[in-house]
This record gives C-alpha cells, sequence and structure tokens, in this order.
C-alpha cells in the first residue's frame, strides 16, 4: 500500500503539507483533487522520487514497477509504434541481452543463457507487444499509418499522446496520470476510460474531468487547508460527502462561536466583581481550553454569466451543399489544390438550438466549426448569414493569438475603446482579473488564466450564436462549472465540441455527428455513442482481442447487425429529424416563457415593495403626499404590465400545447 505519514511540504515559501497522513491500498483507482497550486503535482514528484518531503514520510512497496506519463518528447526519428513499445522497459532490456549474446563469437555464446532469455521473453509477451502497442495507439487516435512515422513529425499533442501511450504499455503496480485527458478527444477519453477501467494496479490520477473520474476512480484524496483527505466513492461521491461535511463545520463553528461570545461576555462583566471572580476565572480557563474550529472557509465560488444577445435572428444561418475543406495556395496566391474534410453540407441554425457536435478525432468537427465562424470560406455551396448575427468562437487558436506582453485591460479595450476604463476593470473583475490582474502582462498566465481571458472577450461582444471548439481545456474545475452554468442560462445560440461530457449534458439537448465526411443528425445521447464508437472506430482497440471476454466480440456484434440495422437507421434519422423539426418550432416559444417568467418574476418583486410601503399607515400623512402619489402610480403601471405579461405568457403556453398535440 501507500503511505504518506506526517508528510510536510514547501515550495519556496508556500507550505502545501503539513503533517499530512494518508493510506491508499492496492488495485484501488484514486482521483487526486484540490484546488490549482495546491500541491497534486507535488505530490506525484514526490511518489516519483523527484521530490523529498521536508517531513514525514512518502512509501509504497520498493518491488513496484511506477509508470507515468513523461512531460517532454525528444524529437526523435524513432517510428511512433517502436517509442511506444520502448515503454516496457523489462522487454527492451531483455530484448538488448538477447542481442548481445547472440553477437558473441561462437564458441563464447552461452546456449543456456539464450534459452533463458527467450523464455523470459515469452513471459513478457513479447510475441504479442506489436499488437498490443498498435491497439493502444489506436485507442488514442493514431492510423496504422502514423505508427510508423517519426516521433519527430507529430505535434506537441500528438506528442503527449504517445507519452501516455508509453505509460500505459508499461507493466506497472502504480500508475500515475496527471491530467491524461487534457490532449485528447471525446473518442479518445472514452476508450481511456474504458482502458483504466480495467487496469488491475494501482491508478492516482488527477483530472478536472468530473465524468471522466466518476467513471474510473473509487476513491478521491483530497488536498484541502494543507492535509490529505481520503474518500470513498467517485467524484460525485466526493461532492455530497464534501458539501455534507462543509454544512456540518459551519454549523459546528457557528455553536462554538455563540457559546465564546456568552464566555466573554460573562467574564467582561464579572471579572472586576468580587462576588464572581472565581466563576469568571473560571470562565476564562475554559475559553482558553476551547479548541477553536476553523471557520468554514471554502473559496467564493467563480461564476459568470453571458449577457442577453442584442438581437436574434432567425434562421441565423443556413448552408446549402457547403463543401468544407482547405485550400492549398501558391507562394504568389493562387490556388494549387483543395482538400476537402465535409462535404454535402445541408445544415441551418434556427435561434436558441443548443447543439454537440460528435466524431471522432480528424472527423472534421473544427473544420466545420471554422467554415461557420467564416476563418474557412466554403469550397463549394453558399453560406448565408442571417441580419444582425454575432457570432462569438472559442477554439485553441483564440489563446493563442493572445499577446503575451499585453495585459487584460488591453485586451478588452481593444475591442471596446469607447468604454470608460472602470467597466473595463468592473468587467474583467467578474472573470477574476481583479486589481493589479487586469493591467500585468498575461505572459505568467496560466494556460487557464489565459483561456478565461478569451472567454471574456467573448462574453463582452453579447454574442447570439457561440461555436465553441473544446472550450475547457486547461481550466480547472470551478471555471469548467462555472462555464457549464453559464452556457446553461445562455439565451443564444450554442453549437459545441467538447470532450467534457458532464459539459456536453448539461448544455446541449441535440446532438449531431461528423462521421466518413458528412454531417448528420445523431439520434441519441452519450451512452449510445459510446456504444457506437465501440462498434464502429475503436473495435480494434477494444482490448477483446487480447483474449479477454472472447476475441473479436465487437466485430461480431456488429456483423450480427448488419441486416435490419439499415432500416433502423433511416427510421431513427427519420425521427430525428421530426424531433429536430419540432425543436425548432418549440425553441423561440420556449426561449419566449422563459423570458417571461423572468420579467414577471422581477415586476412581482417590485410590486411586493410598492404594496408593502402602501401598507405602512404613515404614508398617509400630508407629509408624505407625493410620494403617496408615485407610488400608486407605480402599482397600476405594475399591474398593468404583469396583465399584458400574464396574457403573453397564457398565448405562447397554448401555442406550444399546439405543437405538442400536433406531434402526437
Amino acid at each position: 500500500m501507500i503511505r504518506f505519514q506526517n508528510v510536510s511540504l514547501t515550495r519556496g515559501i508556500k507550505p502545501l503539507l503539513e503533517q499530512a497522513d494518508a493510506t491508499l491500498n492496492p488495485g484501488e483507482k484514486i482521483g487526486l483533487i484540490g484546488a490549482n497550486g495546491a500541491g497534486k503535482s507535488s505530490l506525484f514528484a514526490m511518489l516519483r522520487g523527484d521530490l523529498h518531503a521536508d517531513q514525514g514520510e512518502v512509501s509504497f512497496p520498493s518491488g513496484w514497477q511506477l509508470a507515468h506519463v513523461a512531460q517532454e518528447t525528444p524529437a526523435l526519428d524513432r517510428p511512433a509504434l517502436e517509442y511506444v513499445i520502448d515503454g516496457d522497459t523489462n522487454l527492451r532490456r531483455l530484448e538488448a541481452e538477447l542481442a548481445r549474446v547472440e553477437q558473441l563469437p561462437e564458441g563464447q555464446a552461452d546456449g543456456i543463457r539464450i534459452a533463458e532469455l527467450h523464455t523470459a521473453l515469452a513471459d513478457a509477451d513479447a510475441y504479442t507487444v506489436r499488437s498490443r502497442a498498435e491497439q493502444l495507439l489506436i485507442g488514442l487516435g493514431f492510423s496504422l499509418e502514423q505508427m510508423q512515422q517519426p516521433v519527430a513529425s507529430f505535434s506537441g499533442g500528438w506528442r503527449m499522446r504517445l507519452n501516455l501511450a508509453q505509460a500505459l504499455m508499461c507493466p506497472s503496480d502504480l500508475l500515475l496520470l496527471d491530467e491524461p485527458t487534457n490532449h485528447l478527444d471525446l473518442d479518445a477519453i472514452i476508450w481511456l476510460e474504458d482502458w483504466l477501467k480495467r487496469y488491475s494496479g494501482t491508478l492516482l490520477i488527477i483530472s478536472h474531468d468530473r465524468d471522466f473520474l466518476d467513471g474510473v476512480v473509487n476513491v478521491i484524496l483530497h488536498i484541502d487547508e494543507r492535509k490529505l483527505k481520503r474518500y470513498a466513492g467517485n467524484y460525485s461521491a466526493f461532492e455530497r460527502q464534501r458539501a455534507a461535511h462543509l454544512a456540518l463545520s459551519q454549523a459546528l463553528f457557528e455553536k462554538q462561536s455563540r457559546q465564546r461570545a456568552h464566555l466573554q461576555s460573562f467574564i467582561d462583566r464579572f471579572k472586576a466583581k468580587a462576588s464572581k471572580a472565581k466563576q469568571a476565572q473560571s470562565r476564562v480557563k475554559a475559553l482558553a481550553k476551547m479548541e477553536e474550529l476553523a471557520p468554514l472557509r471554502a473559496a467564493a465560488e467563480f461564476s459568470f454569466e453571458f449577457r442577453e444577445p442584442l438581437s436574434a435572428p432567425n434562421p441565423l444561418l443556413v448552408m446549402e451543399d457547403v463543401d468544407a475543406g482547405y485550400r492549398i495556395t501558391t507562394e504568389d496566391g493562387e490556388l494549387e489544390a483543395s482538400r476537402t474534410i465535409v462535404s454535402g453540407i445541408n445544415f441551418s441554425l434556427q435561434s436558441g438550438q443548443r447543439i454537440g457536435l460528435l466524431g471522432v478525432n480528424g472527423a472534421g468537427k473544427s473544420t466545420l466549426i471554422k467554415t461557420i465562424a467564416g476563418e474557412l470560406p466554403p469550397l463549394e455551396g453558399k453560406a448565408h448569414l442571417g441580419k444582425g448575427l454575432v457570432i462569438g468562437y472559442f477554439a485553441q487558436h483564440q489563446v493563442e493569438m493572445l499577446r503575451h506582453d499585453e495585459s487584460p485591460l488591453w485586451h478588452l479595450s481593444r475591442i471596446a475603446p469607447d468604454v470608460r476604463e472602470q467597466e473595463l476593470r468592473n468587467f474583467l473583475g467578474s472573470f477574476n482579473f481583479p486589481g493589479e490582474m487586469a493591467t500585468a502582462t498575461i505572459a505568467p498566465f496560466s494556460g487557464g488564466e489565459k483561456a478565461r481571458l478569451a472567454l471574456a472577450l467573448i462574453v463582452w461582444q453579447r454574442p447570439n450564436l457561440l461555436l465553441l471548439d473544446e472550450p475547457t481545456n486547461h481550466l480547472d474545475l470551478e471555471t469548467r462549472e462555472a462555464l457549464t452554468t453559464a452556457l446553461a442560462q445562455f439565451e443564444g445560440t450554442l453549437l459545441l465540441v467538447s470532450h467534457d461530457r458532464h459539459l456536453l449534458r448539461a448544455t446541449t439537448d441535440q446532438f449531431m455527428i461528423v462521421t466518413d465526411g458528412r454531417l448528420q443528425p445523431f439520434d441519441g445521447d452519450l451512452d449510445d455513442y459510446r456504444d457506437w464508437l465501440f462498434k464502429t472506430k475503436l473495435n480494434k482497440a477494444d482490448g477483446t482481442t487480447t483474449g479477454k471476454d472472447g476475441a473479436n466480440s465487437g466485430a461480431d456484434r456488429s456483423m450480427s447487425q448488419a441486416g435490419p440495422r439499415e432500416n433502423r437507421q433511416e427510421k431513427r434519422r427519420l425521427e430525428a429529424e421530426e424531433r429536430q423539426r419540432l425543436a425548432t418550432l418549440k425553441k423561440p416559444i420556449e426561449a419566449r416563457i422563459k423570458r417571461l417568467d423572468e420579467q414577471m418574476a422581477k415586476l412581482h418583486q417590485r410590486k411586493q415593495a410598492v404594496d408593502e410601503r402602501l401598507a405602512v399607515p404613515a404614508i398617509y400623512d400630508d407629509a408624505h403626499k407625493e410620494e403617496l402619489k408615485a407610488l400608486l402610480l407605480d402599482q397600476a403601471y405594475l399591474a398593468r404590465e404583469l396583465e399584458q405579461l400574464e396574457a403573453e405568457w397564457f398565448e405562447q403556453q397554448e401555442a406550444l400545447e399546439g405543437i405538442a398535440a400536433n406531434s402526437t
């Protein structure tokens, strides 16, 4: 087991752990969580032996094989597949030893040693190593052709996938994964989650993806107030237990505060009175002995909201027979060739739609988003934009395009040059860029802080169409939750690509999929999408090929369903189109009803305040004649406004019920 005994650790002048204790059992899958800067990565470094505790001991069995994801990838000419196999260091050591022994001059070769090495290689599964490495790489999104390409040819994100595959390739007893989903698409995350569920060793994982944690871990280790606190269950179970603990802690603190105040009051009143001096002195001692509970210091949750769009054109966008892809030009700017990624797009975005865009890595999701955003012109066909369309587009290159030598205030003032500086500062403060942070250069900002700034710039522009391509990369759990809440309340139209399933579930109400070069409705939820992935795209990497639970079972399932499957797909497609048509009709009505509810709630609140003021007898005195007159006018105005809004609310409800009745 892993033991943390009386561990204290300070980095620079910041204490991270103080006399922390925890025990983790073999085979447990532990999610390590805590605020940014709490010490999660430092705890991993202590387990790797790269960092030593200032006090106490961190230990696990000496015979355990530890695997972790390397943060740097050298620009090697070595093929990706061989690089991944290098993760099995014991296998590579045996291969090197066998090659050395076999190259000895005749007469010096040790036949017994050669036989022993062949046996050891067989025990290390050397004869299936290539197929196992291929399964890992397929699951993480690599094609067979890419596996033969040199490591140096891949970008940074893909090199991190290679490092992850190398760590998974190592036959380990303890596996440390620090944000493994940051560079993965949804399909790779779903595959990795399935792989980790079957991992037999002890797993410690840092992640800001709550659905991923829920699917993998059975223990949460929380770094809180420089202590290690263990919770049984997944992340959702931790949240429930944590909320209950905080509520109890606050109640105990408030109770103790009342007791302390009572004791202090007695001491202050009677400490100078001779007849009460003895009792006062005993209460002084009681107060001194009382162990002071800490107040509830849960940091104020970060939150923000998208401002109401200024207009709502309908439809916002219509694409007719559009081919999306890339134009390749010569140095002179002449068209040399074009590459179509998604073809034959016939698609319209209606006001209020909330669409999650699915598809495996490389299918063309980002290409489609860029085409809708206008960053890529259509190769064929036409895209018609609604009058008054304001697009808020977020992708990772938006973060990269920020000026690192400038401040958040500079970035915001560029798009709002005529707005007072104090108003801009107030807005940035609502995104956790207060005071000097608003005027400091963003170069030292974390990836999450830069992403938060890019989101703030979008929110300021009051878009009616949000195009978000992996907006949660580098965001911590708190900021992800704030984004989820803000998007759920956003009154415009949303098209979202994300590997965060919690975000997709909470903010979208329909899915479309890019597959085989086409855009089409996806009739199902994220669980259906997972099943579809394993039946179509991930069956080669599905672990079933290792002999567990029957080889090629995924392929067999797909073959057995080939007959009636097309008819079912056509039926589901028609049903999905009908649902989309009804949703298109209902969306603007539902949005208007929601807006009416909000307006009526505000008016009711104002009217209640007026009624309460009018209930005060003194208001009818001559001295308050003018105020009374104004209140009576306000009361009449509010009553009339409420009557009109309620009448419209009933009309909208009848229209909504009419659509529902016609659909049945």
